[in-house]
């Protein structure tokens, strides 16, 4: 395990070498995990994309996640600390400021100028956000949230609910170092009265790369509405709608994602 120092954050990192025989040169793809994701929450599937695809990856933990540096007094109200880091819940701000300041400053330390962004759920979110600014070479979102609906609302209170009664802390621990803080930062602002405004639509206009977005039929975390909205709004994006699959495509249509990924990928 690597770990690479944003300002005074330390990031869990994994580097994936690009397969033998692959083609020199290809961006490399960087992984952006879910709201309860990290670097093992992934498994094997990162290194199974890059087999496919044959390119380089780039694995991370966000702040709170994983191995990562945890985020100061978790469920306290949010307040600024040195260095321009946030103590204290998230707001609703959290993701544009992933996409727009800590991921740029990453890449720019690994020397990486356009990446494929893989994003999923909230880690989808952040790749769109930073493509909308940023050159990237292409853009994978599978179950991303480009507005708040009610049936996310619905299943992360539910979340909550497991969490508070069931073995559910124990089971995240295997991925989190401090799984209170992995949990809470995330549910809080997603049941957030001030979060239930976020919305991207507008700001994925600007998306020019080549995009592909995945979701699952099934998916209870979103209605198809996430990705046929970003397709108005991104006139080039690639839709695949999964039947038998919810909101993980990469663990519930393995097989499926990556031959459309490694398709969508060719002429890149």
């Amino acid at each position: 395990m690597q770990q690479v120092d944003i300002d005074g954050v330390f990031l869990e990192l994994t580097q994936l070498p690009a397969p033998a025989g692959a083609t020199p040169g290809l961006a490399p793809l960087v992984f952006l995990h879910e709201g309860l994701g990290s670097v093992a929450m992934w498994r094997d599937w990162p290194a199974s994309l890059c087999a496919a695809t044959g390119r380089a990856g780039i694995v991370y933990s966000r702040q709170g996640y994983g191995k990562s540096s945890p985020v100061p007094d978790v469920r306290a109200p949010s307040h600024a600390l040195p260095g321009g880091q946030r103590g204290g819940r998230l707001l609703p701000d959290y993701m544009h400021r992933e996409a727009l300041e800590v991921l740029p400053r990453l890449l720019a330390r690994l020397g990486v100028e356009r990446p494929v962004l893989v994003g999923h759920s909230d880690g989808a979110t952040i790749a769109l956000i930073h493509t909308a600014a940023h050159p990237v070479a292409a853009c994978v979102a599978m179950a991303p949230h480009v507005m708040v609906e009610d049936i996310s609302v619905q299943s992360i209170a539910e979340a909550r609910q497991a969490f508070e009664a069931t073995d559910l802390p124990q089971r995240l621990a295997r991925y989190h170092d401090d799984v209170q803080v992995a949990f809470w930062q995330w549910n809080d602002v997603w049941l957030s009265p001030a979060f239930r405004d976020f919305d991207i639509r507008q700001e994925v206009r600007g998306i020019t790369a080549p995009l592909l977005a995945i979701q699952g039929l099934d998916d209870q975390y979103g209605t198809l509405a996430q990705i046929d909205d970003l397709a108005a709004a991104v006139p080039q994006a690639q839709l695949l709608k999964l039947p038998d699959c919810g909101h993980s495509p990469h663990k519930d249509q393995p097989a499926a994602v990556n031959a459309a990924i490694a398709r969508f990928l060719q002429d890149v």
